[in-house]
């Protein structure tokens, strides 16, 4: 019986090991930082031939909630399909296009053709937060 009830503490307790590792590596690949956030839309002079389509070949669809990211933010892993919460937006926001190499700590978020409120939103510092893939 003694035997038993130890096996079974032992068991519990490293179950609850396992958990509180789980938890903590998952706390640990969340990012974050401030980048500059301006605005883009599908209209020929933004975008290449095909203003639809994505630079990772990703067709672009009304509604969709997308940013394009500066290539040095590649590297900490705000690649192609990452998932990304945008300080004072509503929503996530998915990584589908990328910038021209001179952009630097930078995102553009995609306004479809709604040229006006491009202009409008301008240029802000956003904090944005995404769980690195490892």
């Amino acid at each position: 019986m003694l035997k038993q009830t130890l096996r079974n503490t032992a068991f519990f307790m490293m179950a609850i090991l396992a958990i509180a590792v789980s938890v903590n590596a998952t706390a640990a690949s969340k990012k974050s930082m401030t980048v500059d956030a301006t605005a883009y839309n599908s209209v020929p002079g933004q975008t290449d031939d095909d203003p639809w389509v994505a630079a990772w070949n990703n067709r672009l669809r009304p509604g969709d909630k997308i940013i394009a990211v500066s290539r040095d933010l590649e590297k900490h892993g705000l690649t192609n399909g990452t998932k990304v919460k945008i300080e004072g937006l509503p929503g996530t926001y998915t990584v589908r296009d990328r910038m021209n190499k001179r952009f630097k700590n930078r995102i553009d978020v995609w306004m479809e053709k709604d040229l006006k409120k491009a202009r409008k939103w301008g240029k802000k510092k956003l904090k944005i937060i995404w769980s690195h893939k490892k």
